[in-house]
């Protein structure tokens, strides 16, 4: 099998083998359409043809728009390539108008079975016995990476590490990696996949060619959406990308955990504004409560998505693609004003700091459903005033 931690070769009862794996939904490894990315293709390939392929490359984006996909669209067209001779290459590039692979190409199977010799993987591994993902990155991991780079490869081909994502690396692991990038093996390439940049340490920064990604433009994340998932209709994959514009992970991964329902019945308790439904927002807390920390932190980034879109109702003078049934009428009657707007964007913020807080310290998700609830009723009567 391909190599990853040896604490995540087995994959545990009822549990992905990757902390971003989604039931029903392609994994990146899977995934050989990648839409919308041409410019950071085109800069890859414009090294590559230069025979100055980069060792280290920096994948930067917004979570779930198509990063680690690319990243395996890397993988695989490198991977395909076992006999390449490195002085020749360096003399006469081979010259190529795109990162496809033949779709009979063995390295294309092995890598979508998890069984290319050449690839390594590192994200957050499972922990058995807490029965969850861990938090980060180990420096043990990145280790073994490093001793899987001092084998030498059986067909003498490319070696590749994909770290996703990086900046979940500890400090000692991210210390243990720019040791790699510093004098890395030959025929060998890193590529880091990240949502935050700025949480890495400079120095691997500074290693690292960066090609930089965008959200997918116009309806191609609602083909993405579409693509990934086959029980996503081209209805279902408009409205989830509504709510994560040019995406597509990320709506993915709201749909598969009941986001959009839950975003539903948000719309539905803001609707009753000045005075919060007492049922519908008894029914929120139940719910959230139910889910514990995640529970809470799901509610959330709902709550604070609703409320950005409120803030963009009032400062464009109309709301969004409707996401859910009724959404547009509670945007714009919250947020009539651009005045308005301006308060629902710090209120935006002022739930972030609660949210965080009561994350960090433990508190009940309930009760903070509830302190949130009547900030944003008090918040209502103020700019009705």
């Amino acid at each position: 099998m391909s190599r990853r931690a040896a604490d995540q070769d087995e994959e545990p009862s009822g549990r992905p083998l990757d902390a971003d794996r989604l039931e029903g939904v392609l994994h990146p490894r899977d995934t050989h359409h990648v839409l919308g990315h041409d410019r950071p293709e085109a800069a890859f390939l414009s090294a590559w043809n230069a025979g100055r392929p980069h060792h280290a490359w920096l994948l930067r984006g917004q979570p779930g728009i198509g990063k680690a996909c690319f990243a395996y669209r890397i993988a695989r067209f490198l991977l395909s390539r076992v006999d390449l001779d490195e002085q020749m290459f360096a003399r006469h590039p081979e010259q190529v108008g795109s990162l496809d692979v033949p779709a009979l190409d063995p390295a294309l199977r092995q890598i979508e079975a998890g069984g290319h010799p050449g690839l390594i993987e590192l994200r957050r591994p499972w922990d058995e016995k807490a029965k969850r993902f861990k938090k980060d990155i180990s420096v043990a991991q990145v280790r073994r990476l490093l001793s899987f780079f001092q084998m030498s490869a059986a067909d003498a081909g490319w070696r590749v590490a994909i770290v996703d994502p990086a900046e979940d690396m500890t400090t000692g692991a991210a210390n243990a990696l720019l040791k790699a990038l510093e004098e890395p093996p030959a025929r060998a390439m890193f590529l880091l996949v990240s949502h935050a940049p700025g949480r890495l340490p400079a120095t691997i920064r500074s290693r690292c060619r960066t090609l930089d990604f965008a959200p997918l433009p116009g309806n191609l994340a609602a083909v993405a959406i579409s693509e990934a998932c086959d029980e996503v209709d081209a209805g279902l994959a408009a409205r989830l990308d509504a709510l994560c514009p040019g995406a597509p992970g990320e709506a993915l991964r709201l749909h598969r955990g009941g986001g959009l329902e839950t975003y539903g019945a948000l719309v539905a308790l803001l609707s009753s504004l000045p005075r919060l439904d007492r049922g519908r927002l008894s029914a929120l807390m139940s719910e959230t409560g139910k889910g514990g920390a995640e529970g809470l932190a799901r509610t959330g980034r709902l709550l604070r998505l609703v409320l950005e879109r409120v803030a963009r109702t009032g400062a464009y003078g109309q709301p969004p693609a409707e996401a859910v049934p009724g959404e547009a009428q509670m945007l714009t009657r919250l947020a009539p004003t651009p005045l308005a707007a301006r308060a629902y964007a710090e209120a935006a913020m002022v739930v972030s700091d609660k949210l965080e807080a009561a994350l960090g310290l433990n508190l009940d998700p309930s009760r903070t459903v509830l302190d949130i609830a009547l900030y944003l009723e008090q918040l209502s009567r103020q700019t009705r005033a």
